[in-house]
């Protein structure tokens, strides 16, 4: 878990105090961290590429924010998109088509139409998607995700990778849908996985990258030389305190030399979503009430699940910090709960804090990813402002809605209006 320099005993972030971005942004804010973002990006891309040429596919759906893809851009990555959508923001913010991969799930006609108009790779999910691209355009490169039976991740609503899930072309079927789609005119470029998200251990990642090398001898064989694996993304990050970091440089040092031993594949693919952007960003709270309810003492903030779900929605841990009293001595345990109308709008349980008041700066840690991305209008709420700190200076990213966009795309029939 990333740990923070503080003044007075006031957090800093980026160099600003987080009372200094509160007080000019309001709360709830999400606050990003340009050098921290940029760092994480190019220690991924260097643990890999010093072994064998790599590009790094950032998993956007992690954070679309545009101002986090053009840093991201210029950093020289490259993107996995998910939907039409953000492939469209992503051309938006200056990636060209051949550095976006798009992977599906359950895709449409209409969005199998509309992304093969945009000229990216298509990453294909199942064999009934492939049968109906042809229907819609060939002779267009692709690559194919493939289930390696091995799942990994924080928790079961994550893991992707194993038998039976989802995603991905079952391993039976991997070699046959790739010659099908020779067969039907396309140009298999490379294969896929993806076992999941946010894990901390290496193993899973040696077992599935075997499975993916047999699938390329195995398409070798049949007169299909590939030009990259893709092994996914999913590589973890530490949430608590004292969790030790996921190996990167061992994680790399033993991908690649499976793929270069063991196949004529000479080009590496790798897409971290988490690991870029997740201790880039911090989510800025302000405590609005505290109140002792006898068995449980409570710290309530203008963030609720609706701001960030994680917790609420994976039993998520996420560092909680009174950003205006780092230092001090704790005093009891809080948990701390936003203004949602239900039971579940928990960002954190049972947490030693020093004595919490009206106005303190609460910092939610690791919000970067799947923090705005998932963040919803539930109760009517609108989705608060990101900014982007950098050397000390905060600049506004992301207006907060207002209430007025709640009702922007809603029509009242006309006879109800008489």
């Amino acid at each position: 878990m990333r740990e923070f320099d503080s003044k007075d005993g006031v957090m800093l972030f980026g160099g600003m105090p987080v009372t200094e971005i509160a007080g000019e942004f309001g709360t709830p804010v999400y606050a990003i961290d340009e050098a921290r973002l940029r760092e994480n990006y190019r220690r991924v891309h260097g643990a890999f590429s010093r072994h064998m040429d790599t590009q790094v596919h950032y998993a956007c759906k992690a954070n679309t924010s545009l101002a986090v893809l053009k840093i991201l851009e210029s950093e020289g990555s490259c993107i996995d998109a998910v939907s039409v959508g953000e492939v469209m923001t992503c051309l938006k913010a200056g990636f060209t088509p051949d550095r976006v991969i798009f992977t599906g799930n359950n895709v449409s006609n209409e969005e199998l139409r509309a992304v093969a108009g945009l000229g990216v790779m298509i990453n294909i999910d199942s064999k009934s998607e492939l049968e109906r691209l042809a229907m819609i355009k060939t002779g267009i490169p692709l690559s194919f995700r493939v289930t390696p039976g091995v799942g990994s991740g924080h928790g079961e609503k994550v893991k992707t990778g194993g038998e039976g899930a989802k995603f991905g072309i079952p391993l039976k079927e991997a070699v046959g849908t790739c010659l099908r789609a020779k067969e039907l005119g396309f140009d298999p470029k490379g294969v896929h996985m993806h076992i999941g998200s946010g894990g901390q251990s290496v193993e899973p990642f040696v077992d599935a990258v075997g499975v993916i090398v047999d699938v390329a001898n195995r398409l070798k064989d049949n007169g299909i030389a590939l030009d990259f694996i893709d092994i996914g993304g999913g590589i973890g990050v530490p949430y608590r305190p004292n969790e030790p970091e996921m190996d990167v440089e061992g994680l790399a040092a033993d991908l690649t030399e499976m793929i270069i031993e063991g196949t004529d594949v000479r080009k590496l693919k790798i897409e971290p979503g988490r690991y870029i952007v997740c201790d880039a960003c911090v989510l800025l709270t302000r405590c609005v009430d505290v109140k002792d309810a006898g068995v449980r003492k409570y710290v309530g903030v203008d963030a609720g699940f609706n701001t960030l779900v994680r917790p609420a929605m994976y039993d998520s841990y996420h560092h909680v910090e009174i950003g205006n009293k780092l230092g001090r001595a704790c005093t009891a345990k809080y948990d701390v709960v936003g203004p949602i109308c239900e039971s579940g709008d928990h960002l954190a349980r049972c947490r030693a804090l020093p004595d919490p008041e009206e106005g303190d700066i609460v910092v939610i840690y690791d919000a970067g990813a799947y923090g705005f991305s998932m963040s919803s209008n539930y109760n009517s709420r609108p989705l608060c402002r990101e900014v982007l700190v950098f050397d000390g200076r905060a600049e506004l990213i992301r207006e907060s809605e207002r209430i007025e966009d709640l009702w922007r795309h809603q029509r009242i029939p006309e006879r109800l209006l008489r």
